[in-house]
């Protein structure tokens, strides 16, 4: 079941209901059509991996950061070591200060915290925010606005639209909270934004699509940068 309800609007439809919510919750599937699970605690990084260096939890959001003292010689990423994904809905309330960086999803574990697959991108200039991209493969699969099937040969065909990218871009909170919404059911993905559809994707490439695989947070090399996510909630559809 897909949903464009925030977190808040849930747990008020939970509290209207007298049903008891608590940290870590679950949200009945009498409120929404399945269990969505908190995946982090809000406090530490338990059930989480990334270079200590660059993550911590601060004011009770998963936050990597880097500087110009000190500041990451690539791309690292936080994983999440509790489960792998499959078919899915996952809410992300992220805020990102500058430069770039991403949630993957399905994507492969290559050590030393470098992670490849499919991406749901951001960036500080909001210039593919909402879009997706295949780190470490095949590069930009969609961008905000486009709805694609991506052939056998690995080649993504526009087939329509899901908005307009402007209308899209003028969705996002600069410098503030905003939430990426990731369904992903066989060999097709919806990305939303702030409760917009950004790209809609159908993976018709069966050697380098995935089906499984890990879920983590990019930290992007090179300018310094603060990326945070908070209220992380997972559905297995």
């Amino acid at each position: 079941m897909q949903t464009n309800l925030t977190r808040r609007e849930l747990l008020k439809g939970a509290a209207a209901a007298g049903l008891a919510v608590a940290a870590p919750y679950i949200i009945p599937a009498r409120v929404w059509g399945a269990e969505a699970k908190a995946i982090f605690n809000g406090k530490d990084l338990t059930g989480w991996e990334g270079d200590p260096q660059f993550w911590s939890v601060q004011d009770g959001a998963i936050t990597g950061l880097t500087t110009a003292a000190k500041p990451a010689k690539g791309n690292t990423f936080i994983i999440w070591r509790a489960g792998t994904l499959k078919d899915f809905e996952l809410h992300a309330p992220f805020r990102l200060e500058n430069h770039n960086s991403g949630i993957q999803y399905r994507s492969k574990d290559r050590g030393k915290w470098v992670v490849n697959g499919y991406q749901a991108d951001m960036d500080g200039g909001n210039a593919y925010t909402g879009g997706l991209y295949e780190e470490g493969g095949r590069g930009i699969l969609a961008t905000p606005g486009q709805k694609v099937t991506i052939g056998a040969d690995g080649k993504p065909k526009v087939t329509g639209s899901v908005g307009e990218p402007k209308a899209i871009k003028d969705l996002i909170k600069n410098g503030g909270w905003n939430e990426y919404v990731i369904i992903a059911q066989g060999n097709h993905i919806v990305q939303k934004l702030n409760g917009t559809v950004t790209v809609d994707v159908t993976d018709d490439d069966e050697k380098r699509r995935a089906m499984e695989g890990i879920l983590a947070f990019q930290l992007h090399a090179g300018p310094p940068m603060k990326v945070q996510f908070k209220d992380v909630m997972l559905t297995v559809l």
